[in-house]
This record gives structure tokens, sequence and C-alpha cells, in this order.
């Protein structure tokens, strides 16, 4: 038996990481049950600095380094394993982690700015910064700790080696976030050049759906520390400050991160005056999180528009930028426009621009001037939403000079689907590129016009993003930011950061459904992965909003109208507030309307308290606080209570078309057994009377198969398999490659809407835990529950868990189903079949 796919804290030999006792975790192959394991670690030069020694357990995940980590420190280590008759196994490959810089004592380097005054309403070009570097010695190793407000790139000896869009984004008030670079093989003995360039980003560029500036600072700066070690043991810290040359007279004149780039590529920094020193009271921090990366590369067809435009189509709609390399004459100019739509054969920026007599955002625009012969170029300082580019020129183009890259955090796949139905599989991998476009650092609606941290977005995919990636760092990132900006009340912001967030928006803040996700996510992910230690980390901030909810019961609010409950069943009900609703549903089932956010929801809001109060109690009961566990429990049955009242009342009553009315009690189990019968029988004449079609909004799309699965499993597969509109498979059907904002697709609200939002893919879930049965039952664990049905001829899935890859297929034949399952080493699987057929197995290959 030997240890596979060695990871500390989820991340694969993570390098300037800042936890304390960093976790190990690894796989199993080749035997049935790990019985014991023993780690070693050892510094750079192999000295033993922890031996397990052999450890009768079958643990393999979040098993914690037990020394000091401070600043700097690497760690190599490897694992050996015994199986489950004791014989012992080889040594894994070895693995790594490195600890960052953790102390404001670790930092000698200076912020440092470009050397003019900020005028706030003005833009300006990039700042482009330079330091020689003399190394007279042989290096050993270099790192180079490096964060920005705002966008940073840099290259050693003319070697690009930063991140894409580094340091990400943050509440750069609040958290700035560090990145850690070996540099060792860019340096060498002799005269050495470190070249920087700095842009607006999301600290001063534009930001939200309007665009806005300023928002975090009018200050851009930069910080970079530079670590040599010499072979002789001797070592050198270069670090920024105002001995660097800068000038801002290159060749990218201005840089937004929404509206793009203007190049003039005959332009050469001059570095003519020295960097200005400056502060930032901020302390960088590791962002412990997977790196933002280039990932796929998509080349075009060519065709020219009915207006004589080239166009160029790369077949996927992405988030990321493009690269060309092209031969021209000096002064000729390159135009491109990147957007996501064709209306009469013209690209159209029309569905995800904002506009007024003032201004048009976001513009997905490079202006480039040529110089004479070979000009390459790729975007660094900007990301867009876009299948097309658009191109005026009278330089020659061919497709293949251009590359369209995508680029958003390096999470690894780990859930894979395919069934006899292609529309579903289709819809399956829509989902994956619109959870890869929206996310780059955070979790976003869209790649294109808000660009938000929304966290009603984020909370209802989580569980869909954790089949289909490796996601708990980067969820984990974004509770940080949701942490970050919580108020002293208690209470999460709808979107975290708020950077760009109009003003009449922050009214909207802990609406139902959106500001949960600051315990859902959490507890979401921990029934994932069972890691105690992110409910432990987040609790304070969990307890403290679940606090704020509890004081909203019975609350007035000036824009709250009349519920019918009276006065005594007020108290149990939440009527606080702005908020969303259930937000999109179909406009011929209900037509949004100004007032229903406006004034509050108090069938939403009341429903979700409890929903989150009975998750808040049951990690209160995990992490053994038993006093807040009764808190919740208490104030959820109060809340249940008032639900109830609630929808006797003739205003809210279960007697509706409207599904989302239906599905939301009857999912979250709030009402009593009479009203439970009769809700189910209600939703199946609702979606009757709507021809079997989805009339869900935002928040009940995803949790309406598990609702009528429920009730009949065929249900289920009759509105899964809907092709027509309001459904998942109109989206397939209809040529979608990423998951639409709107049921109407280009239709909607005029054409108005984005065709780059994940949140109704998060119906994977089901098709993951449910279709196919697979479940996380607990460490080393899984439940095995598929349920066949409708007009499927066989559907699989597999799931690479932080437990091992465990996959299910079935299978329809003349006498029924077959099964084959997979089970990982060193776990077990409970197998409940529909036939009431149960099972435990261990690892292994079973046909059932």
């Amino acid at each position: 038996m030997r240890a596979t796919k060695l990871k500390t804290e989820y991340l694969k030999n993570p390098l300037g990481i800042d936890f304390e006792n960093p976790r190990f975790m690894w796989n199993c192959e080749g035997g049935k049950a790990q019985s014991a394991y023993r780690i070693v670690a050892c510094d750079t030069r192999g000295n033993t600095l922890w031996d397990s020694g052999k450890v009768e357990s079958p643990q393999m995940a979040f098993i914690p380094y037990p020394l000091d980590t401070p600043s700097r420190l690497r760690v190599e280590w490897k694992v050996k394993l015994w199986d489950e008759n004791g014989a012992e196994g080889d040594w894994s490959e070895p693995a790594f982690f490195e600890i960052g810089l953790r102390n404001a004592s670790d930092w000698r380097a200076k912020w440092i700015t470009g050397n003019y005054s900020v005028n706030k309403k003005q833009r300006y070009p990039v700042d482009c910064f330079k330091k020689e570097i003399e190394c007279k010695k042989p290096v050993l190793s270099a790192r180079l700790y490096m964060t920005a407000c705002g966008i940073y790139s840099a290259g050693l000896n003319g070697t690009d080696f930063t991140m894409p869009l580094a340091p990400g984004i943050t509440e750069y008030r609040k958290r700035i976030q560090y990145q850690t670079y070996d540099v060792t093989a860019l340096l060498h003995e002799g005269s050495n050049v470190l070249c920087a360039e700095l842009a607006d980003g999301w600290y001063r560029g534009s930001v939200g759906a309007w665009g806005l500036k300023n928002q975090y600072g009018t200050e851009t700066k930069l910080l970079a520390q530079l670590e040599i070690k010499y072979t002789d043991g001797t070592a050198q810290t270069v670090i920024s400050d105002g001995s660097w040359l800068w000038s801002n007279d290159g060749a990218i004149r201005f840089a937004d991160n929404k509206d793009g780039e203007r190049v003039n590529a005959n332009n050469i920094p001059s570095y003519k005056n020295h960097a200005k020193e400056t502060v930032c009271k901020v302390l960088p921090s590791a962002s412990n999180n997977f790196p933002i990366a280039e990932k796929e590369r998509f080349k075009p067809t060519l065709s020219v528009t009915p207006s004589g435009k080239k166009l160029l189509d790369f077949g996927q709609n992405i988030a990321g930028y493009a690269e060309f390399e092209v031969t021209a004459r000096k002064g000729q100019k390159i135009i491109l426009e990147f957007g996501e739509l064709l209306r009469d054969g013209e690209l159209t920026l029309e569905n995800i621009q904002c506009k007024n007599k003032h201004k048009t955002t976001p513009l997905q625009r490079v202006e480039y001037i040529c110089k004479e012969g070979v000009n390459r170029y790729k975007t660094k300082f900007a990301i867009f939403g876009f299948q097309y580019i658009s191109v005026e020129t009278d330089v020659t183009v061919r497709p293949e000079d251009f590359t369209a890259i995508a680029v958003y955090s390096d999470m690894e796949e780990t859930g894979f689907f395919n069934s006899s139905n292609e529309l579903l599989n289709k819809f399956v991998e829509v989902t994956k590129w619109s959870a890869k476009g929206n996310s780059t650092d955070l979790p976003t609606d869209c790649p294109t016009r808000e660009r938000h941290g929304w966290s009603g977005d984020a909370q209802i995919f989580c569980k869909t993003a954790s089949y289909l990636f490796d996601y708990a760092p980067f969820a984990e990132k974004y509770v940080r930011d949701m942490c970050d900006e919580q108020l002293k009340n208690g209470n999460f912001r709808q979107i975290s950061p708020r950077g760009g967030v109009d003003f009449y928006m922050t009214f909207m803040d802990g609406s139902a459904g959106w500001s949960d996700a600051g315990v859902f996510i959490p507890y979401r992910l921990y029934k994932q992965y069972g890691d105690r230690k992110i409910l432990e980390r987040f609790y304070p901030n969990m307890r403290a909003f679940a606090e704020y909810k509890i004081k909203t019961l019975g609350k007035w609010y000036p824009t709250a109208l009349p519920t019918g409950v009276g006065l005594k069943n007020f108290r149990n009900i939440s009527n606080y507030r702005q908020s969303y609703g259930e937000w999109a549903e179909p406009a011929d089932v209900r037509t949004l309307e100004f007032k229903d956010f406006v004034n509050p929801n108090p069938e939403e809001t009341t429903a979700y308290i409890v929903f989150m109060l009975e998750a808040m109690a049951d990690i209160a009961r995990i992490l053994g606080k038993d006093d807040d566990r009764k808190l919740c429990e208490k104030n959820a049955a109060r809340a249940r209570k008032g639900y109830s009242a609630l929808v006797s009342t003739k205003k809210f009553s279960i007697d509706t078309d409207r599904q989302a009315k239906l599905v939301r009690p009857l999912y979250i189990g709030l009402l009593d057994e009479k009203q439970t019968e009769y809700a189910k029988k209600r939703l199946i004449k609702a979606l009757d009377n709507y021809s079997w079609r989805l009339g869900t909004g935002f928040l009940s799309t995803p949790l309406i198969l598990s609702v009528l699965a429920d009730i009949d499993i065929e249900y289920a597969y009759r509105l899964l398999e809907n092709e027509q509109m309001p459904g998942w498979l109109f989206m397939s059907k209809n040529g979608a490659n990423t998951v639409w904002e709107s049921w109407e697709g280009t239709a909607a609200q005029g054409g108005i809407a984005s065709l780059n939002h994940y949140s109704k893919g998060a119906v994977c879930e089901w098709l993951f835990g449910t279709m196919c049965g697979i479940n996380v039952a607990g460490e080393n664990r899984f439940t095995i529950a598929p349920r066949p049905g409708g007009h499927f001829e066989f559907a699989e899935a597999s799931y690479d868990s932080v437990y091992g890859k465990i996959s299910v297929r079935w299978d329809k034949t003349d006498g029924g189903y077959k099964y084959k399952i997979s089970v990982p080493s060193n776990c077990k699987a409970d197998i409940l079949l529909p036939d009431g057929r149960k099972q435990t197995v261990g690892a292994g290959e079973y046909e059932l």
C-alpha cells in the first residue's frame, strides 16, 4: 500500500502559506485499508525535523504538523503506510510546504508608488519600476515576496514569472494577499534586472456594474522583497524602496480590469525617475488559496460580419484574455472588442453593459499601436468575458495568430458525469465552464458586467462546486472576504468585497439566502470535506450573524407591509430589512417589480432564519457548544411557529402556482404533516399548470428536484428532462456553452442578461448526490444511494473526494437496473439501492 496525491491544506506543494500547524493529506492505493502510517518531515538538507513513528490509524486527512512553523520554513515530507494485513508499504513520493512571511518584522521592504500626485478624477498609465541586482556568488535559492494595492506583473532578466492579476481581490483596507515566487532559476551570478509594472486593478480601477473608481484607495503601490541565499551560506535581501527606478512612459498607456488596455508597442520605459516611498497600514498575508492561472487555450475561426468587421469565434465562452503575434508596420492600429453575444451577425456588448449619457461600461476593449516588424501582445491587466473578438485593423489577420486564454483560480476538476442524455451531459460541461469563468480569486456572478462576489450565488452553488472541483481553499478565501466585511451588529453583507456596490444596495445586506452564505458555506464544506477546522475558524463570525438574525424576529421596519399574522405571531417572523425574496422567477410566473425588494420579504426571510439556525445548531453540536445549540434550536422553533402562521394567511398561502413558495417549505421542512401533504399535491398541480417547466427563481431552483424526488422520483426526472423554456436542458438545446443568467437567454429582459452566470448550474449537485447517489458520510466513508429513473438508459459519475475517487454507474436492463460501484482504498461505503437492498462494503469494485 502506498500514499498518493500528497497535499498540505488541500494544496500541492504550497509555497508561502502561513498556517500555524499545516495539515497533511493523502489518498491510498494498492490495498483495502490503511492500518497505520508514518510521516517523516525533513529540512532542505535532509535533517529530520519530525518523525511521527508508526501510528496505528486509518486517518489520511488533516494530520497536523506538530512543530513550530516560523517564517521561511521549508518542510519536505513523505509517508509510509501499512495495509490491512500489517504489510509495510513503500515510501510515497516526497512533497513539501513552505511558510511565507508571518510577521511585520519579516518585512524590510518599503511600499513604493509612482512619483506623481494623484488626481482621483484622472486615469494614469501603468507604472514601470526597475531594480538592478548584483549577485556576486552562485545562487542556492531565491524567494520573491510580492504584493500590491492594484495589479502587478514582474519579470526577472526578461522572463515574466508572476501570477496573472496578482495579488487577487480582497477588501484591501483590511487584507492584502501576497505571493511567494521561487525565482532561483531566473537569477544568475553577475548583473540581474528585476522589472515590475503596476496597474489600477480592482483597487483603483473600474469595479461593479457601473464601473465605480477609487473604491479602495487612490494611490496604487507595490511591495517586493527578494531574499537570496548563496551556496557559501551567506544571504542578500533586495527590497522595494526609493532606490528603485520609475517612469510611466512605457507601452501600456491605459489599463482597466473591466474596460481593457491601450498599448503603444513603440514605447519603452525610460525609468528616468525614482519611485516614491509610501505607507500602507495593512500587513500582507498569504492567500492560502489556489493561485490564479492561465488554463485552457483556444484557437478561433475567422469570419467577416455584415458590416465588414473581422470576427474571431473561439467556440467557448470564457473569462480570460487574448494574445496575438502579427507582423505590421509602425503605427498600424489593432482594435479588439471582446463579447459573448452576436446580434444580426455583429458582436454586441449590450447584454452586459450599463449605459447612461455619461458612461458605458464595461468596454472590454484593447487598442494596440504596432511597432515595426513582429508584434507580440498578451493582456496583462484586464480580464474579459467573451467567446468572440471583433477586430478592426488594416493589419493582415489570420486566425492562427490569435489565442484566447481562460484565466481562473487553479482548482483541480474532481467531478465527472455522463449519461444517455447528451443535453444533460452538455449542461454539466456548461456548468463547469461557468464555474471556471466566475472563479478568478472570487466567486462572481458574471465575468463581464458586475463581477461582484455575490453571496447568494456562492452559497447555492457551493455543494455543486465541491463535487466539480477541489473547492475548499477557494471557498474558504471567500468566507474570509465575507468576514472582513461583516458589520459590527453581526450582519454579513450581500456582496463581498463590497467595492463598486451602488449605495442603495447596502439596504439589502442580510438578505435571506444571500448573507446566510457566511453560515451555509462553512457548513457545507464541513459536510463535503469533513474538515472541522473550517467550522472552528469561522465560528465567532457565524455565531454573531445568527444572533443578529435572531434579533430581527419581531422587529419593525419602515417599508414592511402587513402580513396578517396578528400581534401574537408577529414576534416570531422576520419582516425586517429589504431583501431579494425568491428573485428572478420566470417573467410569466412572477414579474419582478421594484417593490419586491424595497419591501421586506417575510416568507423567504423567516424560512431562511429557520434553515440557518438549524444549521447553526448542528455546528454548535459538532463543536461542543451546548448553550449556543440550545439558543439556535429555541429560536429556530420560534421562527418555525411564525412561518406556520404566515402560510396560514391568504397573502402567503401555499395554495399557489408559484413553485418556489411550495418548494422552499417542503425542502426545509417547515410545514406540519397536513400542510406537507397538501403542499406536495399543490406543487404537482402547479407543475401541471406550467406544463412541467421550471417556474422557480434564484433560491429554489437548486432545491426543486430533491423535493420532487421525495414525492416520486419520476416527477424529478420529468422536470429534469424538460427541454422547453424555462428549463436546464433548454439552454443546452439552444447552443449555450455557459449557463445563462436568465432562463430566456439572449431574449431576456430585452436582451440585457449575461450568458455566463453559474447559479442555475447548482442542479448538478442532484446529479451527483441523488441521481448517482454519491455522498460523503464521514471520515473515509460514503453513502451510495443511486436513484435511477426517467428515460435514461444509463448514468455514471465519479468524484475525486478528499478520501479518494468514488464512482457509480447504473444501467437500465430488461429486468430493472444494474449497478457498478468503485470504492477507493481505505474507505467504506454504505450502499442503499432503490429496491431496499443494503450492504456495507470496503474498498474495491462491485456489481449489483
